[in-house]
């Protein structure tokens, strides 16, 4: 197993995440599977995987406990477990004391290794900043006590809300948590959040290494390209090797449902294996024949020709993601918009059309954008 130095910890580069646990029946989130749970996290702690991240609301509530149970089995110096707060949930904002005990009788535990703002976001940052909750105040008296030893944020936001939130939290955040994959470099622009958190010098903990599983399978033309360059690599393996070329990555976190994906995971991380720069340039080419996306430039004509003000270039970089997968992220962020400001506010004028340099059809962008979102939404 690969170590990577966080503060004076030794972390294993692979953690268990823990929101896709083997269930009963396959048929939903509960009941979760304790014996097969059990069993794969016993492998974990052999193999030397020592991080294990759960949160409030997966499993339905469940996992928190099914993996406090099985790690009460083991010495509490053996593993590092991290759980988050579930600011997802606006009605938890005023509840972080009572969440907070409960999580740590749930885990079983007397004090948390890693806990996490659970998923700041365009719609919830408002709240984490408002003082009158008092979050930050409640979790940093927690670390000052030795509950917390180390405290972090995920985010699911854009570029904006993460650095707005570090502008404000930045100095008390000791790790942030991102999706971050070959896929997602581009379509959520998540280099740029890696910049952004390498110049704050915050370690980057990585979530969707496998974008839910669709980068385990490529197509035969792309498996071809990959299999030329490493024929001994596996598919999913290039995800992870792609993140050992990020820098500042320091725990990459995934949910294996299975024992056959958690000893292909491990046996990848036996090793640290970056991608050369031809590798690298190949994988990118394979992430552009993924993406059916808008070119975009964001040069912002378009703006101060919408007689509705519409932020145009945000609304098609969100477009361009919910092209790719309807995912529920898309529509947490677009839901986050004041109404007037919304794809369907657009009046289909076409002003924005007349000066786009590249052309686009941004007018019937906007109207399949409406009815993309009028669809259910997937994880």
């Amino acid at each position: 197993m690969i170590y990577k130095d966080f503060q004076d910890l030794k972390l294993s580069a692979l953690g268990f995440g823990t929101m896709r646990l083997p269930v009963v029946g396959n048929q939903g989130d509960i009941p979760i599977d304790e014996e097969k749970t059990a069993e794969m996290v016993a492998y974990a702690l052999e193999q030397g995987v020592n991080y294990f991240d759960t949160a409030y609301g997966y499993h339905a509530g469940e996992s928190e406990k099914v993996i406090g149970k099985v790690l009460s089995k083991y010495p509490r110096n053996s593993y590092y477990l991290a759980t988050k707060f579930p600011g997802y949930d606006l009605s938890n904002m005023d509840k972080v004391e009572s969440i907070f005990e409960e999580q740590l009788k749930k885990c079983g535990v007397d004090y948390f290794d890693f806990y996490l703002f659970h998923n700041v976001y365009e719609k919830n940052i408002d709240y984490y900043l408002d003082e009158k909750y008092g979050i930050l105040d409640y979790l940093l008296k927690q670390k000052e006590a030795g509950r917390i030893k180390h405290l972090g944020f995920s985010v699911h936001g854009r570029y904006d809300t993460l650095k707005r939130f570090l502008e404000a939290y930045g100095k008390h955040m000791e790790f942030c948590q991102i999706q971050l994959n070959y896929l997602d470099w581009k379509l959520q622009d998540a280099k740029a959040k890696v910049e952004l958190l390498n110049e704050w010098k915050i370690p980057i903990w990585v979530m969707e290494p496998l974008r839910g599983g669709s980068l385990a399978n490529l197509s035969e033309e792309n498996t071809g390209k990959l299999k030329a360059l490493r024929p001994e690599e596996e598919i999913p393996a290039w995800a992870f090797r792609f993140l050992q070329s990020v820098p500042g990555v320091t725990m990459v976190l995934s949910g294996m449902s299975n024992m056959d994906q958690m000893k292909a995971n491990i046996a990848t991380y036996q090793e640290d294996k970056p991608l050369t720069e031809e590798e690298m340039k190949t994988l990118m080419g394979v992430t552009d024949s993924m993406l059916d996306i808008l070119p975009c430039t964001a040069c912002r004509y378009c703006v101060t020709h919408c007689p509705q003000e519409l932020d145009i270039p945000t609304l098609l970089s969100m477009y361009n993601e919910l092209r790719y997968a309807n995912g529920l992220i898309t529509h947490m962020a677009v839901d986050a918009l004041p109404e007037e400001k919304k794809p369907n506010a657009c009046i289909g004028c076409r002003s924005c059309e007349a000066v786009c340099p590249q052309q686009l059809k941004i007018s019937e962008a906007m109207a399949d954008f409406v009815e993309k979102l009028n669809q259910p939404a997937g994880l």
